[in-house]
């Protein structure tokens, strides 16, 4: 909502406009409870007025805009190709030009074509699958699979269709037994007189396990509802706007929330569905299931009980529904009938609480390297909570974690923003402003309207000494402007892939029953609708182009496409006036010298980038042989060409990685979260990334920040004498 206040401050026209939207909505209020057709009416005719008034770069919506919404829809529902045939998408091709239509005169009649067919076509397979697995494959035929579905044609008729899911199945058959097979041979090495499983047994199992999974699968397909396929149209609709406008049906809006916050009020527990049951994954640590210590993984949910509410029988029951039943406010009460590990049957009684999904939060660590006492901060992503401000933020947490590592000693900092896909765009501005003093941060510019510069407007900083910034292919949209601002400062080094992803847009996210006078329709759910487009103080946009790295380090997907440039309907790049800001260093040139000298005599980072161009030649390569003896060998040749690249997964950095004392506190009641922190320094002994970043910090020592300082301020000093 926060967001949304912004965006009304700061777009008043826009707001005027769409505002014009509730007057002419509220005026269709059925007085009979509505069916989903006109509901689904009323969302198609919501979504294009608010993208029409309120997107930044509203597109015209004609034959151009259907051709592409239709390839987009067909291939979101269908992506493998395996449901229909090319006499279905023939029947369907006749509305291909008419997506525009269908919008303006909210038809529903090829949706519902294709949700039938799309129904039919999977009982079908199902059918198909269940046949084809009930014998034994004949792997002895000399066939070949392309599977790169996106180049693949459709089946011809529903004969030929039969034949590829043949085919696909042989594929994840020879695939399974292959790896029984070398899990006998290692125990065949251990053990002289071990009975060897035969092929014939083998190829049984696999069928069996086949089918288990292929079965939870449909279980989980069975499980969306109309809407949920209907919201699969919508988005092959409003992305064409953009990649980053999509709608969220009510349930998707409540987990893009919790994912935003790091927060909801549960019981604390990652549930699954394996056939009709519904089993506990995981405990959160810290949660009310957690605290209780009844409940544990494995443990399955019988029913569901409010408080002294008659338990409801939830065998069959959705995923998601029997998620909300469990779900509810805080200090509410459920009870929970448990089928235990052990088999005893059990009623647990949980209070809910506020639960915190703790893999979204910061953390932090220390390390020694040279003498040295370093510290990492690892964010995922820039959350906050929209509705209060006073829940914890990743911004606070960010500056708590600098101050428990000044208090370490700490000689230089890491921020690790590898994978860190964004977020709020206020709290990436604050954050900048631990490490500067005040001055312009990034700026953001609405359709029509002059940029304007967010700024930091607080002179304390919180960290003055050495910086370095991890970023990779995926750090996008807040990480960009993070890592950006800090690179046009010349504050800290930025270390990584090439560039960054190369999202340089901003969204809002609109509840769409505010529009709405009646509530009719239940929850209409929300759209996320790019409004603006942010630049680097320095004038440049890092939509597209990303921020380039200072320290290039090889990274195994370097030649990959990846990132905004690869997606079809990504928004242009370009530039405005930069803002007036002054760099806070000369610039760290010998530092990042030294550190390309490292990396281009490194033998590991050889390995990584010959591996890279490896996988590049090997991406074209889509045909697998289905015959047996092809396929084995086909395997041993790639498995003796990727034995030398095997040494990546397996290197060693030698560092040792600690948490700070408060956690080393938390550890002796959370055996979690320990387990957590452990597998995170494991993972960091293995990241020679992170090896490279702690060498940059060695090189870049306290004195040399400061002379760098000191001498950008005589140089400034000498520029305004001279402008005199």
């Amino acid at each position: 909502m926060e967001k949304i206040i912004e965006f009304m401050k700061r777009n008043y026209k826009v707001v005027l406009i769409i505002a014009a939207l509730s007057a002419v909505l509220w005026s269709f209020m059925p007085t009979k409870k509505v069916a989903d057709e006109d509901k689904d009416k009323v969302l198609l005719e919501l979504l294009s007025f608010v993208l029409e008034k309120g997107h930044y770069a509203p597109i015209e919506i004609n034959d151009d805009f259907s051709k592409k919404a239709y390839a987009a829809y067909i291939a979101s529902i269908d992506p493998t190709k395996r449901y229909f045939t090319q006499q279905d998408i023939n029947e369907f091709s006749k509305y291909e030009l008419r997506i525009d239509d269908i919008v303006k005169d909210k038809d529903l009649t090829f949706f519902d074509l294709t949700y039938n067919r799309l129904m039919k076509r999977m009982a079908e397979s199902k059918t198909i699958y269940t046949n084809l697995l009930a014998k034994p494959m004949d792997f002895n035929a000399d066939e070949t699979l392309n599977v790169d579905y996106e180049k693949l044609p459709y089946a011809a008729n529903e004969v030929e269709l039969q034949n590829r899911w043949k085919k696909i199945l042989k594929l994840t058959l020879l695939s399974t037994i292959t790896d029984k097979e070398k899990l006998e041979e290692e125990k065949k090495s251990k053990e002289a007189n071990y009975q060897v499983v035969p092929f014939s047994k083998l190829e049984e199992e696999a069928r069996k396990s086949t089918k288990n999974n292929l079965d939870n699968n449909y279980s989980f397909i069975a499980e969306l509802t109309r809407e949920d396929w209907f919201s699969m149209f919508l988005n092959a609709i409003v992305t064409q706007y953009d990649p980053h406008t999509f709608y969220f049906s009510p349930e998707d809006k409540d987990k893009f929330d919790v994912s935003m916050s790091g927060k909801f009020e549960g019981i604390g527990a990652r549930l699954s569905k394996k056939n009709d049951a519904v089993e506990i994954v995981e405990l959160i640590s810290g949660g009310p299931a957690w605290r209780g210590k009844q409940l544990e993984a494995g443990d399955v949910i019988l029913k569901v009980a409010q408080g002294n509410d008659e338990p409801v029988d939830i065998s069959g029951m959705r995923l998601d529904d029997v998620i909300k039943k469990i779900k509810g406010p805080k200090g509410t009460i459920v009870k929970l009938t448990v089928k235990k590990v052990d088999g005893t049957i059990k009623v647990i009684t949980i209070t809910r609480d506020e639960v915190e999904t703790e893999e979204t939060f910061a953390k932090s660590a220390v390390v020694e390297k040279n003498g040295k006492k370093f510290g990492i901060i690892y964010l995922p992503k820039f959350y906050i909570s929209f509705e209060n401000k006073q829940k914890r933020d990743a911004y606070k947490d960010v500056a708590q974690e600098i101050e428990r590592l000044k208090e370490a000693r700490v000689e230089g900092i890491i921020v690790d923003l590898r994978d860190n896909g964004g977020g709020s765009l206020e709290t990436v501005v604050k954050m900048v402003g631990l490490f500067i003093e005040k001055g312009p941060v990034v700026q953001v510019k609405a359709a029509g309207r002059k940029p304007e510069v967010l700024p930091d407007p607080d002179p304390q900083v919180q960290w003055t000494g050495p910086l370095v910034v991890m970023v990779n292919n995926y750090s996008a949209s807040a990480s960009e402007i993070f890592a950006a601002a800090i690179q046009d400062y010349k504050r800290g080094i930025i270390i990584g892939s090439k560039q960054t992803y190369g999202k340089g847009t901003v969204q809002n996210v609109f509840e769409l029953n505010q529009f709405l006078r009646t509530n009719k329709f239940g929850d209409l759910g929300a759209l996320k609708a790019t409004t603006q487009k942010f630049y680097r103080i320095n004038g440049g946009s890092t939509q597209l182009e990303g921020v380039k790295s200072d320290i290039v380090v090889p990274d195994r997907f370097a030649f990959i496409e990846t990132g905004e440039r690869d997606e079809k309907n990504a928004m242009a790049w370009d530039k405005i006036e930069p803002a007036p800001y002054a760099p806070v260093t000369t610039g760290f040139d010998l530092q990042i010298a030294k550190s390309r000298n490292r990396i281009a005599s490194n033998t590991q980072f050889k390995l990584i980038e010959e591996n890279a161009k490896w996988i590049n030649d090997r991406k074209e390569d889509n045909i697998v042989h289905l015959r047996y003896s092809d396929y084995k060998q086909e395997m041993a040749d790639l498995d003796k060409q990727t034995t030398k690249f095997k040494a990546i997964q397996e290197y060693k950095n030698g560092l040792v990685f600690n948490s700070l004392p408060y956690e080393q506190e938390l550890f002796k009641t959370d055996d979690l979260l320990k387990l957590k922190r452990e597998r995170w320094h494991d993972d960091m002994q293995k990241d020679i990334y992170v090896e490279e970043s702690l060498n940059v910090l060695n090189d870049l020592t306290v004195k040399d920040l400061k002379d760098m300082v000191k001498n950008n301020k005589k140089r400034k000093t000498k520029e305004i004498t001279a402008v005199k």
